[in-house]
């Protein structure tokens, strides 16, 4: 099946799941072609079955912000037309759904139809969706795709509690490609970072004020009283300056590392002992998902998608949002016993099988397959 893909091309989550999505289906067969303003980053080398279409939007002074949406509506309509598409999978609904409904509108008007899948990955309904400038646009994007889907059952609740929803919503979770863990094949070098001895947490996040990073640090530093251990903080954003400044000022420098944005994750994550992810707000939780994969138990906050890909007690522990006190003591409770530490490590692994991308891509498939065999062309 020919497949269009709107992403972002970014490190974000719905970036990269998006370009994993398209990656594997390419493998299965399928043509892909990826319409973004960049190459995805994930994407190394195209082949005949993977494609990557640019949009470009020329400068004119006459605009104050250049019209995205307009070029990639245009660039959706010259790809459908010119590789005979079969379906639009965008990801994202601002601006993606609302591009591509204008590029099918268009395509319509020269006799040629073709169905829309939306995937809703979090912030765009939570945080960008549901204000006010874009509220109306988003809920027509979303009511005007043949097929939706979101990452989460959480997700999904918040879409029709914020919208007045007309479409069905149909939840399909994240993924992992277990098989593409680069740790399987690459030595995980601990000592580079810390002594054998010492445990490693690990933190990793775009550092958005949502993801809670003043947690992240308190709570470290009650663990650090009870036990030896090191936190590793991957990733760059706005709080990354104040997280700094803290650790300065609680003589916290030595044992905090700020790593800025890797592409070693899996290195990191191989020699992690437990991961931190105190957000306030999760649609999913992919970064929970990567460090159950590498064995990695997870102490995070109770919100949003969290409590469907961690299991408590098993996987790692939810905890009250904002509460540093119960975090610290869950993480302590992990770490302080060689045992049930390696048991959790175990069970994080096992968990993090049920969404292997191998039983989630099934579902993205029959939904292809019903989105084809119902297009009236």
């Amino acid at each position: 099946m020919k497949i269009v893909i709107v992403c972002y091309p970014t490190f974000g989550g719905s970036g990269v799941v998006a370009t994993e999505l398209g990656l594997y289906l390419s493998k299965k067969g399928h043509e892909i072609h990826f319409i973004t303003y960049k190459q995805p980053v994930r994407i190394q080398n195209l082949t005949p079955l993977l494609h990557f279409h640019e949009v470009h939007v020329p400068t004119y002074d006459l605009f104050k912000y250049q019209p995205y949406e307009l070029a990639l509506s245009s660039k959706i309509v010259d790809v459908v037309k010119k590789f005979q598409i079969a379906l639009l999978h965008v990801h994202y609904a601002i601006p993606h759904a609302y591009a591509a409904y204008m590029g099918k509108k268009m395509l319509e008007d020269e006799g040629i139809k073709i169905p829309m899948i939306t995937t809703l990955h979090g912030t765009d309904i939570t945080l960008v969706g549901s204000h006010p400038f874009y509220k109306k646009a988003v809920q027509f994007s979303i009511n005007h795709s043949e097929y939706v889907t979101a990452v989460s059952q959480s997700l999904k609740e918040d879409t029709e509690r914020l919208f007045d929803i007309t479409s069905n919503i149909q939840v399909i979770p994240n993924f992992i490609d277990r098989d593409k863990i680069n740790f399987k094949n690459v030595p995980c070098e601990k000592g580079q970072i810390a002594p054998d001895d010492q445990l490693i947490i690990t933190h990793i996040s775009n550092f958005r004020p949502l993801k809670r990073i003043m947690d992240i640090l308190k709570t470290f530093k009650k663990v650090s009283e009870k036990l030896n251990v090191k936190l590793l903080m991957v990733g760059d954003g706005p709080e990354k300056e104040r997280a700094m400044r803290y650790c300065r000022a609680q003589s916290m420098e030595d044992s905090v590392l700020f790593l800025g944005r890797s592409n070693q994750i899996d290195e990191i994550l191989c020699f992690s002992d437990l991961f931190l992810l105190p957000s306030e707000q999760e649609s999913f939780g992919l970064a929970a998902l990567e460090a159950m994969v590498h064995g990695v138990p997870v102490v995070c906050s109770d919100v949003g998608g969290l409590p469907e890909v961690i299991e408590e007690g098993v996987s790692g522990y939810l905890c009250p949002l904002g509460d540093v006190d119960a975090m610290a003591n869950r993480a302590i409770h992990i770490l302080e016993d060689p045992e049930r530490h390696k048991r959790f490590k175990r069970q994080a692994y096992e968990s993090s099988k049920k969404f292997d991308i191998d039983k989630v891509i099934t579902h993205y498939e029959s939904l292809y397959q019903k989105a084809k065999e119902n297009n009236p062309t």
